[in-house]
């Protein structure tokens, strides 16, 4: 059962810039959580100095899981990426609960979410023009209502499909740009608040939050190692999708060189940006005002609105759809080559494995990305998506990373163009660490990360099918180091 012959004529061209690759790292991260999530990790940890610490932990943990991938993908810069990874270290059966773990609910779930939060941005834009609802859905004690919301998101990926159909240089011409907006409008933010913010006043750095409304933040999450846990999750949901650039690394030019510069670049980047802002957050509003921004709303445009008045919340609406399309694009983007790259394996559909003799992209994989971000989408739960997608991402962070003490062992002569800064301490510490957030993941939202776990695990008679009918699949079972 080989799928060879699908893509042996049209193969897919490095045709991402350094420049471009930069953007889908940046791009693919700073898209809603650094805007939305600052209230509810006030609630978790109360001050405005361990809000700004949790962003440097965070940070900080996902530069040393990126220092470690970029070791990994100049070694195997292969389309699928972190699936390529874990498949050569653990096998197949493995590298397909990966890549189920992606197509069902790291990557879908996260483009729902920020499909969702593309129509909340809207909402708000248009004074809840789109509040309206058509009908609702009530399965298995669940309400699922269907109106423009859910109407918008799901166009919002349709379209963005579509455009990720077009030749991959064009894709990252479009990420350069869209990258280039997100980062003018946290700029935007930051200064604004900074120096022209109304009661602003460097004070709120010593005050707590007391008596802030903190709505839908349960009890549970509001101090102790509970609340610094959840923070973290928060903080983590906006560093989300550092590794992205790995799963398009066949189409980096020089991989070896402009991999490991986007994502180190990349990561001190955003780490700068996230701590800049969250500071002129707390200089405009009081951790109490911070935590009493409404659900519905987000920190950015109340302070915005400390500068600009009223027209804060239409301008920043209007700013965040721009951001939350450059995350939707870049992810999609990156996303489609992980069942593309499983196709050519024989672990899933042969004809994802096609590329499209025009513009050299799994058209196929696109789609198919496309139709399940839309049906998570309906659920409309911004929250309870990013749940899923951190829990299922970290599992295979932690495979992936633990991967580099592998393939340091068993292949020790192999070429590394780049080798992981702080090898052995920076991946076992990133390690210890995802270890701590996936307990403390299981002990304060057990339901979601159970959740999480019986999707992955739906995987495996899937993967026994696919199995069964490829001799290939059984051939590879056993880790060889070798494509």
């Amino acid at each position: 059962m080989s799928t060879e012959h699908l893509s042996d004529n049209v193969k897919l061209i490095r045709g991402l810039t350094l420049l471009a690759a930069v953007s889908i790292v940046i791009g693919n991260v700073i898209g809603t959580g650094v805007f939305l999530k600052a209230r509810v990790m006030t609630c978790n940890v109360g001050t405005p100095g361990m809000v700004v610490a949790v962003w440097v932990a965070a940070g900080l943990l996902s530069l040393a899981g990126a220092l470690t991938y970029a070791e990994l993908a100049a070694m195997m810069p292969r389309a699928g990426g972190e699936y390529v990874f874990v498949r050569e270290a653990y096998g197949s059966r493995l590298g397909f609960l990966y890549g189920w773990m992606q197509i069902f609910i790291a990557k879908t779930g996260s483009q729902a979410s920020v499909a969702v939060a593309f129509a909340i941005f809207l909402n708000i834009l248009t004074g809840g023009a789109l509040n309206p609802t058509f009908f609702t859905l009530n399965l298995g004690g669940f309400a699922l209502p269907f109106g423009y919301l859910q109407l918008v998101a799901l166009s919002a990926i349709a379209v963005v499909t579509v455009i990720n159909c077009a030749a991959v240089v064009v894709s990252g011409h479009i990420a350069t740009v869209l990258t280039g907006v997100k980062i003018a409008l946290v700029l935007f933010v930051g200064v604004g608040a900074l120096l022209f913010a109304g009661g602003g006043d460097w004070s709120h750095f010593g005050m707590a939050n007391e008596g802030g409304a903190c709505e839908g933040v349960g009890a549970g999450a509001r101090a102790g190692v509970a609340g610094f846990g959840a923070a973290m999750l928060g903080a983590l949901w906006g560093y989300d999708g550092w590794n992205n650039l790995t799963l398009v690394a066949g189409e980096v030019k020089n991989p070896q060189r402009n991999i490991p510069l986007a994502l180190i670049g990349g990561m001190i980047t955003i780490i700068s940006l996230y701590v800049f802002v969250n500071i002129a957050y707390f200089y405009a509003l009081a951790p109490t005002e911070v935590a009493s921004v409404p659900a519905a709303s987000s920190v950015a445009s109340e302070v915005a609105r400390t500068f600009l008045g009223p027209f804060a919340i239409s301008l920043i609406a209007a700013a965040l759809l721009f951001s939350s399309v450059g995350t939707l694009h870049t992810s999609v983007l990156t996303g489609a080559r992980v069942p593309y790259a499983m196709a050519r394996d024989g672990l899933f559909f042969q004809n994802l494995a096609r590329l499209s003799p025009k513009t050299h992209v799994p058209i196929g994989a696109l789609v198919l990305q496309g139709f399940w971000a839309g049906l998570l989408a309906l659920s409309g739960s911004f929250d309870t998506l990013t749940d899923y997608v951190i829990f299922g991402s970290w599992i295979f962070y932690g495979l992936t990373t633990a991967s580099v003490f592998i393939f340091r062992r068993r292949m020790p002569d192999a070429e590394r163009p780049y080798r992981a800064w702080g090898y052995p301490v920076v991946p076992a510490l990133f390690l210890l660490v995802t270890g701590w957030l996936l307990v403390n993941t299981l002990m304060t939202t057990p339901v979601q990360a159970l959740i999480g776990l019986g999707l992955i695990l739906l995987g495996l008679p899937v993967y026994w099918y696919w199995a069964r009918h490829n001799e290939r699949v059984a051939a590879r079972d056993a880790p060889t180091g070798e494509e």
